[in-house]
């Protein structure tokens, strides 16, 4: 019996580490945090590449065929769902998973099997259609995972997980485009022996470094602890003294972080920073005369915010659940209330409230005015 050429080897042996890293990235992201968004949609993106490292076999596509390999193509095709799904999991600690995701997959997964098993290779009128459409799908899901990082990325105060978050988006994004510019040029869409070993070389590296950077990053690190909501009120009282929202001084605090501090303290518990609509964290840092990286570091480190937008809303819901306790105001609008206190609308107000609270503003009004 003939011996394997090198090539094939090398590739056997690149496809054989990629899904053991894989596997290792799914267990590691189920063990730590198995109920957030962000760790399902990442188990099922490795679990789904594993499926694509396999199915892309040089070998395996020349035996497979047809009817056989519609399933490996839907779910090769549908891990650019999953990657925009991962994407927006993992910039938006208030990410819920909505059916417009699973039926944008279940979409495009059926779209991949059809044109696979019924219409690639048939003289049909649909299958240009359908292998243009199957074809536009990284493309699409690559943009669209790019905007979701781009509107989330800056809020997130921890450093190292936003320098992953960074790699991940870039690495993952140029992977897709650089593959679908590959399957574009070759034959039916299918990858030769060297195209197929660099697309799993590409993959494995992308991999390993996530692999490296989650190994070293700490689990509180890389995601939110799952107890704790995203926006922790403080209750600040319209009348009162500002709250202690800092934490006593160190032993051997840092005067330039411990003035930082103060300003900021009075930034927004006394100027009320918060209220307004286009705070950010680049704005409020301009407003303190200070880099950007020091204040994202102080709110982080000092005050146990992972997220810009957590921090400013526990102020303004701390003014609304003042207001809204208050029986003096009690004939002001919820919506008033909510837009001085910052908000932009009812809709974020209402279900950042009941996440805060667990009752609705209106119900928590009543209980309030009740109790008083």
């Amino acid at each position: 019996m003939p011996a394997a050429p090198p090539s094939t080897l090398i590739d056997a042996a690149l496809r054989g580490v990629a899904i053991a890293l894989l596997l290792l990235l799914a267990l590691v992201l189920g063990r730590d945090r198995p109920r957030l968004p962000a760790a399902r949609a990442g188990v099922a993106l490795t679990l789904g590449l594993c499926v694509q490292v396999i199915g892309s076999t040089p070998l395996f596509e020349a035996l497979v065929s047809g009817l056989w390999q519609a399933p490996l193509v839907a779910v090769s095709v549908g891990n650019a769902v999953l990657f925009w799904v991962f994407v927006q999991a993992l910039f938006d600690d208030d990410f819920t998973l909505r059916p417009l995701h699973v039926a944008a997959w279940v979409a495009v997964a059926t779209l991949a099997a059809f044109n696979c098993a019924v219409v690639a290779g048939s003289a049909s009128v649909l299958a240009p259609i359908t292998m243009g459409l199957q074809r536009a799908v990284p493309l699409v899901f690559a943009v669209l995972a790019a905007l979701a990082a781009a509107s989330h990325w800056r809020e997130d105060l921890v450093e190292r997980r936003r320098r992953l978050r960074v790699f991940i988006v870039v690495a993952g994004i140029g992977y897709s485009l650089v593959m679908l510019a590959v399957r574009l040029a070759s034959p039916h869409g299918r990858l030769s022996g060297l195209s197929a070993t660099a697309d799993v070389a590409m993959l494995l590296a992308i991999v390993a470094v996530v692999a490296w950077r989650m190994v070293r990053l700490a689990g509180s690190d890389l995601f939110p602890a799952a107890s704790v909501p995203a926006a922790m009120p403080v209750v600040v009282l319209e009348d009162a003294p500002p709250p202690e929202t800092l934490p006593s001084p160190d032993p051997k605090p840092d005067p330039a972080e411990g003035r930082l501090a103060e300003s900021l303290q009075h930034a927004m518990a006394v100027d009320r920073a918060y209220r307004s609509e286009d705070l950010s964290i680049a704005s409020l840092a301009a407003r303190l005369s200070v880099p950007e990286y020091r204040l994202r570091r102080l709110i982080n480190q000092r005050l146990g915010h992972r997220n810009f937008n957590a921090f400013v809303n526990s102020f303004r819901l701390a003014e609304a659940m003042a207001a809204l306790a208050d029986p003096g105001k009690r004939d002001l609008p919820v919506l008033t209330i909510a837009l001085t206190a910052g908000f932009q609308s009812i809709g974020p107000f209402n279900r950042t409230f009941k996440a805060a609270t667990s009752l609705t503003p209106t119900d928590f009004r009543k209980q309030k005015l009740a109790d008083s």
